[in-house]
């Protein structure tokens, strides 16, 4: 009987890699079995260490590149391989693009789904990222500030980013400081920060119970730093340490303050191009909408600029948020708001009974419940938004088998250099 691969060490094999599977890990094949290895391309020859299993087949590790396939090409991130937050910078631009642009046609395929028309790739450059959560720990005397290592707890002390726009990167020093002000030994915070039309809103979240002292310096950081935001969450409770000006954000051109490390569309340029999309695929015959899993307005507001729209949201803080804007706009009745957790209370095929346009953006988890629901309406036009080409195939093959019709995709990659896409897809009775 052959022995388990053993976590942390195991046989080592030579194989050569011949694909890149859905995360962007190469696959090689020893035994019948595929191995899974990071940061490696199609025609590399490597030597490898298998680690573990995973889906079937093994997790491995690189121990020696043996020969480099072709599109192998130089990382340009200093911190690339230890950091965790990218997983592709190993690979030439032509072939991650045509590699991320086949993304969301495999995940139909396997679903045994046809997009319709199927858009080719828009593609978000990297500088581009507004917002970002970065994890922090204090050893001794030192902080780090970055991300963690791929599947592992330990954290990647990163200087800058490729990936952030500047006025983030040029934060980062300040907000080590300002961490290694407050942090004691051992102690640990996460940092989520957004590069907001009036500048960073930051979010720290840390089991550290605040002194006065804290309270007093991080003020002085927070109007030093000219942040327009700064607030403290600890216990699952947050507190405002200081605003000077209210961080906004513009949706259909409506100006929104989203709540403290509150979810958003990770570009602008993002952000416009499935707006856009959106816009388009809503027909002119059409006088009201659903928004649901719709965060504090991302659609909901270009929406309303000329439909009636019932917006639905779990995220509390986020419907507040919502909800405020759109009283204070010139026509607050376009807009209802309401808090509820589709995953568990999805809205009804009877709910949406007589409505023109649905329109989902759902978490990485997907909208199984919801899609469920969908399939049983009678609504004419259902956009989805998705950042999981996998969870969003399973959702459409719901809606598919409730009676629509999968008319066109479009991918986009907001995410450069990792496994994760964007797409925005339309159905139609």
């Amino acid at each position: 009987m052959r022995r388990r691969a053993r976590p942390g060490g195991g046989r080592q094999v030579e194989v050569l890699v011949e694909s890149l599977g859905a995360k962007g890990d190469g696959l090689a094949e020893s035994g019948g079995r595929p191995i899974f290895l990071p940061q490696t391309v199609p025609g590399d020859r490597v030597r490898a260490r298998i680690t573990g299993e995973r889906s079937g087949g093994f997790k491995g590790t690189v121990i020696e590149l043996l020969e480099g396939g072709p599109s192998r090409s130089e990382a340009p991130c200093p911190f690339y391989g230890p950091c965790g937050g990218c997983a592709l910078q190993h690979l030439e631009a032509a072939a991650y693009g045509a590699w991320k642009a086949g993304l969301l046609g495999q995940a139909l395929a396997r679903r045994g789904l046809d997009a319709g028309r199927l858009h080719p790739l828009v593609q978000i450059p990297p500088s581009r990222r507004r917002r970002v959560v970065l994890s922090a720990r204090r050893g001794g005397r030192t902080l780090s500030l970055g991300y963690h290592e791929r599947e592992s707890h330990r954290l990647v002390d990163v200087e800058a980013c490729l990936l952030l726009t500047a006025p983030l990167n040029q934060f980062l020093q300040p907000l080590r400081g300002a961490l290694e002000a407050v942090l004691g030994p051992r102690e640990e915070a996460r940092a989520t920060a957004l590069d907001s039309e009036t500048g960073i809103d930051l979010l720290i979240e840390s089991s550290h119970e605040l002194t006065l002292a804290d309270r007093e310096g991080l003020a002085a950081f927070a109007a030093e730093a000219a942040l327009a935001r700064l607030s403290w969450r600890h216990a699952g409770e947050t507190q405002p340490l200081s605003q000077h000006r209210d961080p906004v954000l513009r949706f259909g051109g409506t100006p929104v303050v989203p709540p403290p490390g509150g979810f958003v569309q990770p570009t602008a340029e993002g952000q416009q191009a499935l707006t856009e999309r959106v816009l388009a695929a809503v027909p002119d015959s059409a006088e009201t909408a659903a928004d649901l899993f719709c965060g504090c307005g991302t659609f909901t507001f270009p929406l309303a600029r000329r439909l009636q729209v019932y917006a639905a949201e779990a995220d509390e803080a986020a419907v507040e948020a919502l909800a405020l804007t759109a009283r204070k706009s010139d026509r607050p009745d376009r807009i209802s708001a309401e808090c509820r957790d589709l995953a568990r209370t999805p809205v009804s095929a009877e709910e949406l009974s007589g409505g023109d346009v649905v329109v989902f953006d759902p978490p990485r988890a997907g909208a199984r419940e919801q899609a469920r629901a969908l399939a049983q309406s009678d609504v004419p036009r259902v956009i989805a938004v998705s950042c999981n080409p996998t969870t969003f195939a399973r959702d459409a093959r719901t809606l598919v088998d409730g009676g629509y019709r999968l008319i066109e995709a479009t991918p986009i990659d907001q995410f450069p250099w990792s496994g994760h896409l964007e797409l925005i897809a339309v159905f139609e009775r």
